[in-house]
C-alpha cells in the first residue's frame, strides 16, 4: 500500500509572517487559503498558493533550525516567462537574468522579502 499520495504544502522560512503574506499575495499573485493562530509554533499556519494549485506554501517563521534566505529549490509555472519576468523586474522584485538554453523552458529565478530564492520556469 502507498501511504504518500501526493505533495500538499511546503515550508518557506520567513521572519516577518505579514510582510510575507504582503509579497507572496500582492506581489506574486497567491491567494492566502489559511491564516490561523499557532502560539506553539511561534506564530501563525499561514499557507498561500497560485490560484487553483494544488501544492501551497506555508509561511512559516525563520527560528535558528528553520533560517530564512536560502535556496528553496521550488519551481513556479508561469505560461510566459519573458511576461512575468518584466513584470516581476518592473515590480523591484529582487529577479535574476531570464535564461534561455536549447530543448530547456525559459525560466528566471527570484527572492521574496527574506532572499528565499524561488523559481519561475515556462510551463
Amino acid at each position: 500500500m502507498n501511504h504518500i499520495t501526493g505533495v500538499l504544502t511546503i515550508g518557506v522560512p520567513v521572519t516577518d509572517q505579514d510582510r510575507a503574506v504582503q509579497f507572496y499575495t500582492e506581489t506574486l499573485g497567491f491567494e492566502l487559503l489559511m491564516d490561523a493562530p499557532l502560539p506553539q509554533f511561534g506564530g501563525r499556519w499561514i499557507v498561500v498558493a497560485p490560484p487553483g494549485a494544488d501544492v501551497s506554501l506555508a509561511l512559516v517563521p525563520a527560528s535558528e533550525d528553520n533560517p530564512a534566505g536560502v535556496d528553496t529549490g521550488i519551481r513556479l509555472a508561469t505560461p510566459d516567462a519573458e511576461a512575468a519576468h518584466k513584470h516581476f523586474l518592473a515590480a523591484g522584485v529582487d529577479t535574476d537574468e531570464l535564461l534561455r538554453w536549447p530543448d530547456v523552458p525559459p525560466m528566471f529565478s527570484l527572492r521574496d522579502q527574506d532572499g528565499n530564492r524561488l523559481y519561475l520556469t515556462q510551463a
